[in-house]
């Protein structure tokens, strides 16, 4: 079919034009196409369609867009051109912009080929009225969005330029050493770069909303991983903003007590500088994100200026003051002096000291936090991430080099301790090569400058160019770290509020403003922040800050290694410079660290991990985000399927593999429950439906199912008939080895006022099954006592699940626990040990397994004791724990006949005498279940009378009946091989 031009003048005249709609934005409107039947003989073979799109816009030329569509073909339907707009479903509070089901296409074809018009002319106007109108999704008022620059690379930059970097760095270096600093830096920078690169991949996965890495590995592992991790980063981001405030409060104690001022105490000093400190900053994150990152470029350009100020100051030339503090500029020799480790003190070890650095690399993480605040985060996130990441770790390699090549690690800081010319006696320590004696304070270790003394020799007023710039870069690193923190852990924390994961936290998922400000969650964070901040210990809060975002990267990468392995068509990553084996020495390495650094605090985040997981999969929240949990599922299900399909089948491996006719499982669920009684857990359950149209809804029974806690599948098949729905289901069930092998079904107590045709497809069933498939149970009474239950029809939809339909579902007998009754089992015939099997199943199951199996056989007086030791022998040789056997001795003698007045019997001599009935409702009238062998019809055998038969086996009983026959084949064995 040709294409239409866009043009109009260049339209062939037999052609009707379109009609515009004169609306804006609206959804598009449709006319018929009007043929002149003068031009058709111009154009023979050209084919008019009745029904064309038309334009949003009144001139199709206008906009680029509705003329691309006026150059589709002919053929132009109601279907809506692609767009961004119609994949949004699966967000979070969003819903897609709806296109026209594929009924509402039909609909108006059918409309438009028979003439209809609406009210202007259009072709089934009401076939598409309201079914594609989309929201107006106006908004004057949006949030500020941050580009990757500020809203990534310098708000990581800032945070990984922390206090750590010019409280403790020097302090580090002289206890490690320049080569074992830079193993730490190298070790950090190996686990965050992993993390990096795996953070890129799973943000560009897709678009990111709010919650940062909760978001990204809650929707990757589902609910049970994410809300643990949720719950372990956002308080490590509290802990983080109280680490950087209490620093900040540790340089503004020092700067007070250098002008001999204090407050109360040193250690009260620090607490209430933090106190007002995050404050202060609460305040400013109350502004808003437009405010938050004006006051972080400001803090940026404060640390660019103390960065020049510290560097000049190594530069320069040393004075008599500086040197008297042991800062000499630029000497090998004392290069080579602080290269190798010197651990001192009761924190000298390699691991202590590499967790408190270990923090200083937190900051990776900062521009995800806010990510539902960046314009652009498939972009933003791995762009702005990994240059932070570059320029921060060239600073940190920087750093242990220049202040470890002009400070040595003790001094005095007096003035008097330069060597004169005529010194001749004893010096100590490596600054006697430059003229100075601090023998005396390394001997008594007191000391107080020097790289080992000093915790803050980069402020070093000797060290800087200038004291008051040095001051102001740690002030901004410090107060822009807790700023960053102070706001990602309360939108952390939402967005796990609104997922409804946990209980009594849905108070902080309240956002205020057009920005979605989680107010609630700020003040919550502000009061965990003063928790820690009244610790006034920096060490402590950084080794318990390294636990928990070591174990939130532990996640993160094992999450990335997941999503990979399992192969889902979902994971689609538009970075690709990651590697799942990568991902997994992330998480390993991760794993590791958190023991090796403080191995009581990893046993203690863990074990709470552990707890949670266990909350969230017990309750089981209501949530579906399609995680790589699913599809590794589906991986491990799919291969498990296809490798057992090419196992020969065994006995010892054989379990009843039900097929169960129930029709709707709501309509029968006494049958339900019994089988799901002994296949939970053990063996495959299928519910089979035969209808005749298609009137029931496959989602909602499965949930009906699953609130009953029975583990079965749904499958309904559309028949005609009893016999062919049960043939079709027979044959279309399962999958590979997973396919029934034994069918269920109740007895169909209604036989006498059937039809001969119902009855020959209902004894058909029993014929067809028992030629050709391994076992057969006649669950005869089961389903009389669903009968005499009384239970909803089947009315409900797929969304008439409600909390109210919980209390409609009937309670079975099945349901309780059975106690201490007998389960009699009538082994008449020798068909493979069905008729033994199930009973043990049973007994397995917890309201069953109380009960105690008895066996009744077949006998005569004479060898009555000779049968029952070798019932018992064979028992036990099958590991069945059935110790009672009885012998019915009694089976050949004639019945009472006034018990069959009523039956069809009276007259009738059958295989096996009816005494037999007689001797059931005498020892098994207490039961709880009898289970007898299903007698074999001749193919003579009319239906009524084989439905009589039965009927007749199990009338009296006030307990479940099974009639169970195999088809002759093994499913015992007391073989071990």
């Amino acid at each position: 079919m040709g294409q239409l031009t866009s043009k109009r003048n260049r339209l062939d005249p037999g052609i009707a034009h379109a009609q515009s709609s004169t609306s804006d934005g609206g959804p598009p409107t449709y006319a018929s196409q009007h043929f002149d039947g003068s031009n058709q003989s111009q154009h023979p073979n050209l084919r008019i369609h009745r029904m064309s799109i038309i334009s949003d816009n009144s001139s199709v030329t206008d906009h680029k867009g509705n003329m691309e569509l006026q150059k589709s073909s002919l053929y132009r339907t109601i279907d809506r051109v692609p767009k961004l707009d119609h994949y949004s479903n699966t967000l979070p509070h969003k819903q897609a912009k709806t296109r026209p089901s594929l009924a509402a296409l039909r609909k108006a074809f059918k409309d438009a080929e028979g003439g209809s018009q609406g009210p202007n002319g259009t072709a089934g106007s009401e076939a598409i009225e309201g079914e594609n109108e989309e929201p107006t999704d106006s908004k004057p008022n949006a949030p500020v969005k941050l580009g990757w620059v500020v809203g990534v690379q310098i708000r990581c930059m800032l945070n990984i330029w922390g206090v750590i970097m010019f409280l403790r760095l020097s302090w580090i270096t002289s206890q490690a050493g320049i080569l074992l600093t830079w193993v730490m830096v190298f070790l950090s920078v190996t686990v965050t770069i992993t993390t990096v690169l795996t953070i890129s991949a799973i943000a560009t996965n897709g678009k990111t909303v709010s919650g940062g890495p909760y978001f990204m590995v809650s929707r990757s592992l589902g609910p049970e991983i994410g809300g643990p991790i949720g719950l372990i980063f956002a308080v490590a981001n509290a802990l983080s903003s109280a680490l950087n405030a209490v620093g900040f409060a540790e340089v503004v104690r020092d700067l007070m007590a250098s002008y001999g001022t204090t407050i109360v105490d040193s250690t009260n000093d620090v607490r209430i500088v933090g106190v007002i400190t995050m404050t202060a900053l609460l305040l400013i994150s109350f502004a808003g994100m437009e405010w938050e990152s004006k006051a972080q470029m400001l803090f940026f350009v404060a640390l660019m200026i103390s960065f020049i100020g510290y560097t000049v100051g190594t530069i320069i030339p040393q004075t008599p003051v500086k040197q008297s503090q042991g800062i000499f500029g630029y000497k090998s020799e004392i290069f080579l002096a602080n290269l190798l480790p010197d651990w001192r003190g009761p924190s000298g070890d390699f691991f202590q000291m590499f967790a408190i650095f270990f923090p200083a690399t937190n900051g990776i993480l900062t521009g995800v936090n806010i990510s539902g605040d960046l314009k652009d985060p498939n972009v933003g996130i791995p762009k702005g991430t990994l240059l932070a990441v570059f320029w921060t770790t060239l600073s940190y390699l920087a750093l242990p080099i220049t202040v470890g090549s002009c400070v040595v690690r003790d001094a005095s800081g007096n003035i008097t301790d330069h060597i004169s010319a005529n010194f001749t006696g004893p010096c100590t320590g490596l600054a006697c090569n430059f003229g100075w004696n601090f023998t005396d304070c390394i001997s008594t270790q007191s000391c107080q400058y020097g790289l080992a003394n000093n915790l803050q020799v980069p402020l070093s007023p000797s060290v800087s160019a200038s004291f008051h710039l040095i001051t102001l870069g740690v002030f901004a690193a410090s107060l822009s770290s807790s700023l960053s923190y102070l706001v990602s852990a309360p939108k952390i924390f939402q967005c796990l509020c609104r997922d409804n994961i946990y209980p009594y936290i849905g108070f902080f998922e309240k956002g205020y403003g057009k920005s979605d400000e989680p107010l609630r969650a700020y003040i919550l964070t502000y009061i965990i922040c003063l928790i820690f901040v009244c610790i006034a210990k920096l060490d402590i809060i950084a080794a318990l800050i390294s636990n928990f975002f070591l174990c939130s990267y532990v996640l993160i990468n094992f999450t990335c290694f997941h999503a990979s392995i399992t192969n889902s068509p979902g994971w689609r990553p538009s970075f690709k410079y990651y590697n799942n084996w990568i991902c997994m020495y992330g998480a390993l390495s991760s794993l590791i660290l958190m023991f090796l650094l403080t191995w009581w605090a990893a046993l203690v985040t863990i074990i709470v991990v552990f707890l949670l997981f266990l909350y969230s999969s017990y309750k089981k929240p209501k949530v579906n985000w399609g995680s790589s949990v699913q599809a590794g599922t589906y991986n491990m299900a799919l291969s498990y399927s296809v490798s057992l399909s090419s196992v020969e089948d065994h006995v010892k491996n054989f379990r009843p593999q039900c097929l169960v006719l129930t029709g709707p499982p709501n309509q029968r669920p006494a049958l339900v429950d019994f089988v799901g009684c002994f296949t939970k857990r053990t063996s495959l359950m299928i519910c089979g439906d035969q209808q005749t149209h298609p009137q029931r809804t496959t989602d909602w029974l499965v949930k009906w199912m699953n609130k009953r806690k029975v583990r079965s599948f749904y499958t309904p098949i559309m028949a005609n008939s009893l016999r062919g729905g049960t043939q079709n289901l027979l044959q279309a069930s399962g999958l590979g080895k997973l396919k029934p092998n034994t069918l269920i079904l109740g007895f169909k107590s209604n036989w006498k006022d059937s039809s001969p045709d119902n009855l020959e497809d209902y004894n058909f069933i029993l014929t067809y099954w028992t030629s050709c498939n391994p076992g057969l149970d006649l669950c005869s009474k089961t389903q009389q006592l669903a009968l005499h239950l009384t239970f909803p029809p089947l009315v409900e939809s797929a969304e008439g699940i409600s909390e109210k339909s919980d209390s409609d579902q009937i309670k079975t007998v099945f349901q309780n626990d059975q106690g201490k009754k007998n389960i009699d089992i009538y082994w008449i015939a020798d068909d493979g040990g069905l008729t033994l099997l199930v009973p043990y199943l049973l007994t397995k199951r917890k309201h069953w397994r109380k009960c105690k199996v008895r066996v009744f056989i077949v006998g005569d007086e004479q060898n009555m004791e000779e049968r029952q030791k070798e019932m018992l022998e064979l028992l036990k040789r099958f590991r069945l724990d059935f110790q009672e056997v009885i012998v019915m001795t009694d089976t050949e003698k004639q019945p009472n006949p006034k018990k069959y007045v009523e039956t069809t019997f009276t007259t009738i001599q059958i295989s096996l005498n009816w005494n037999l009935q007689d001797t059931i409702l005498f020892c098994s009238c207490s039961c709880v279940g009898v289970s007898r062998s299903l007698p074999v019809p001749q193919s003579d055998c009319p239906s009524s009378f084989y439905m009589a038969w039965l009927d007749a086996l199990t009338c009296g009983l006030h307990c479940p009946a099974l009639l169970i026959r195999g088809n002759q084949e093994d499913v015992l064995t007391y073989y071990c091989e």
